[in-house]
């Protein structure tokens, strides 16, 4: 009887078996419809990070960002950041140099972690890359001034602290790269000694500069000296006794002086200007004293001729000075 039972529920069931197949494989084909309609996509973008050995680096240029999809449940993808996906390239397999196809890779991090089911793709999915031997270079920095310091002034000395940088990067590129440049610094309407931070410029995004790729500019301000040659200056005598009088072999003096150009400019020699101080002189003879030279505040002497005078005295009328 059960054996009657069993050969006729299998009856039943092959009973318009090929219908029953077409069914089955719709209902499939419906659900997994319905599941992929359900599912959501987000796109961003995210860094693309170097995973490499201490010996080959990336010497030509690549994208530093990549396009990353997720497909999943709405209430799945949406708490994921974009810091949850790290989307790297692994250098550290290969051992020569020259150009290879590396393929990027992703690592899923923080809430992508639990989220599933999930699809993750990028664009690119690999990307073509020279590789080169890694080299460092101390490289001296120059200061890339502009404008200038205010009339009358000059930038009287300059410096950068540090004054040399210590540089990572591919062995090709430092062919060509003998030093490195600060950023602009403004000298425009300067009149006092200044510094400040400045950042270092990278000549290229495969170098990697040591430490926080900035300097210290000092720059020292210094008012302009402007020099004037004065000629034919009378020299004069002071403090003779008037009881004598004095012949100069030289009467005429000259001096050079310098200074700020305005007060060079406006200065005129007082009649005292040279002088010799005969107030020692107490007997007829001949004498040699030194000439004496009164400066004004803010200018400076040179030079001046001569520097004494041939001073002969003989009995006088009470004149002081000839």
């Amino acid at each position: 009887m059960a054996s009657f039972s069993l050969r006729k529920l299998i009856a039943r069931a092959s009973e318009n078996w090929l219908v029953k197949v077409i069914s089955v494989f719709l209902a499939i084909v419906l659900f997994v419809f319905h599941r992929m309609s359900a599912m959501e996509s987000r796109f961003f973008s995210v860094p693309l990070t170097i995973e490499s050995n201490a010996n080959l680096i990336p010497a030509s240029p690549y994208t530093r960002m990549v396009r990353v999809s997720l497909r999943g449940d709405r209430n799945s993808i949406d708490p994921i950041l974009e810091d949850d996906i790290n989307a790297y390239i692994d250098l550290r397999k290969y051992e020569t140099e020259g150009l290879h196809r590396v393929p990027v890779q992703i690592r899923k991090l923080g809430t992508a972690q639990e989220v599933g089911p999930l699809e993750i793709t990028v664009d690119p999915m690999e990307i073509s890359l020279e590789l080169d031997h890694r080299a460092s270079k101390s490289l001296p920095l120059t200061a890339n001034t502009r404008g200038s310091v205010e009339e009358g002034y000059d930038l009287a000395s300059q410096t950068l602290t540090p004054s040399q940088v210590t540089v990572d990067g591919p062995q090709r590129l430092f062919a060509n790269i003998t030093e490195l440049s600060t950023a602009e610094i403004d000298l425009a309407g300067r009149n006092a000694d200044f510094s400040l931070m400045v950042n270092i410029i990278n000549p290229d995004p495969l170098l990697v500069i040591r430490g926080n790729r900035m300097t210290e500019f000092r720059g020292i301000i210094q008012s302009r000296v402007s020099v004037r040659n004065i000629e034919s200056i009378p020299i004069t005598v002071q403090g003779l006794d008037p009881k004598f009088a004095v012949e100069l072999d030289i009467k005429l003096g000259s001096v050079k002086v310098e200074g700020d150009q305005g007060a060079l400019d406006s200065f005129e020699p007082p009649d005292t200007f040279l002088s010799v101080d005969a107030s020692a002189i107490g007997q007829e003879g001949t004498y040699t004293l030194p000439l004496e030279v009164s400066l004004p505040s803010g200018l400076n002497l040179v030079r001046q001729e001569p520097l004494e005078v041939l001073l002969t005295i003989t009995p006088g009328s009470g004149n002081d000075a000839l």
